[in-house]
């Protein structure tokens, strides 16, 4: 319930994201995972006029550094697939750079753990 004197707001806070993303399709599952790692590019770190406000914000993020897929999500609190369509609607248009996940590193194979251990104790007794 509200307050008497306190009016509700006439719009809803909720906007479509149909009307966010232009209509837009969501990219491959190749192009945006959930860590890849996006950032502004050099020569567009100015906020450029014809992007939409959504937009804006993505690229304002962008300009501090790499930032993955999640964590953009994260703060700007709009829909993952929201937030993957903006992102590459501005990696065509040049305002973002993006850069694959770094591959994990292969696991220590008993062999290699060994000679390690005979490292250390040849080393240190």
């Amino acid at each position: 319930m509200t307050e008497p004197d306190k009016q509700e707001p006439e719009t809803a806070q909720l906007v479509r994201s149909y009307v966010i993303t232009n209509g837009r399709n969501l990219p491959g599952e190749d192009q945006f995972s959930l860590i890849t790692l996006v950032t502004a590019s050099a020569d567009h770190q100015q906020r450029p006029a014809r992007l939409s406000p959504e937009e804006q914000k993505l690229l304002e993020m962008c300009v501090g550094g790499y930032l993955s897929v999640a964590e953009i999500a994260g703060h700007t609190q709009l829909p993952l697939g929201v937030v993957k369509i903006l992102l590459a609607a501005l990696s065509e248009g040049g305002y973002l750079i993006t850069r694959p996940p770094v591959e994990r590193a292969p696991l220590a194979t008993m062999e290699i753990l060994e000679e390690v251990l005979n490292g250390l104790r040849t080393k240190f007794g």
